[in-house]
């Protein structure tokens, strides 16, 4: 494909680094039971103001809404990577929520989890990834849309509450090195790309954009 027929939306700058730091956060969440409390909440402290940013400076797109997408995180997977974070974090996992409109009509304290808050995240930026990776740029620029939409209206709030969560554990007065990792075993889904490595298709997203 020349650089001329390149959709210039979908290969922009700020949405590669966009997919790259998405992509990055899927293998964080991917990997959790091979990481102990503290070294998780550390990386979780760094990667999710780092995506907030990175989301925030996308650009305007406009959606096919005659488009449906496929949905790839099924209700299974969305359960077990849950689970892992939720056996990691412990007692740690939930918090109280102070951003919920429900806060108005209850008498006792709302409380979240941050295992729900980052696995919410993740279903909408691993569809969003399993759809980029097509490139078919119709489907691009739509997934890309839901991302932006949901991020607006859902998954923002979510990662800013979860970031106070994680803030409060690692300046608090908790014993973090103490909290005993009982992730599950390790998913054999992690091995297809390798933690921490870019995927191919990614790769492939970085030279279009330099071609």
């Amino acid at each position: 494909m020349t650089e001329e027929n390149l959709n210039p939306i979908v290969y922009s700058k700020n949405v590669i680094e966009f997919v790259t730091v998405a992509n990055e956060y899927c293998n964080f969440l991917e990997t959790a039971n091979t990481q102990n409390t503290l070294s998780f909440l550390n990386r979780a402290q760094k990667i999710l103001p780092l995506l907030y940013l990175k989301t925030s400076v996308l650009p305007d797109v406009e959606s096919f809404e005659e488009m449906g997408l496929e949905k790839f995180v099924s209700e299974v997977d969305y359960n077990f990577l849950q689970q892992k974070v939720m056996n990691l974090l412990g007692e740690y996992d939930d918090f109280q929520e102070v951003f919920d409109a429900d806060m108005q009509f209850s008498d006792a304290p709302l409380s979240s989890s941050i295992s729900e808050c980052l696995t919410d995240i993740y279903q909408d930026l691993k569809d969003f990834l399993m759809s980029y990776r097509t490139g078919d740029e119709l489907v691009m620029q739509e997934a890309l849309w839901v991302c932006i939409d949901n991020f607006k209206n859902y998954w923002g709030q979510r990662l800013v509450n979860s970031l106070r969560a994680v803030h409060a554990l690692i300046y608090g007065d908790v014993d973090l090195e103490d909290q005993v990792n009982i992730a599950a075993e390790n998913d054999p889904r992690e091995e297809e790309e390798g933690a921490g490595n870019k995927p191919e298709w990614l790769n492939q997203l970085f030279k279009n954009q330099g071609d």
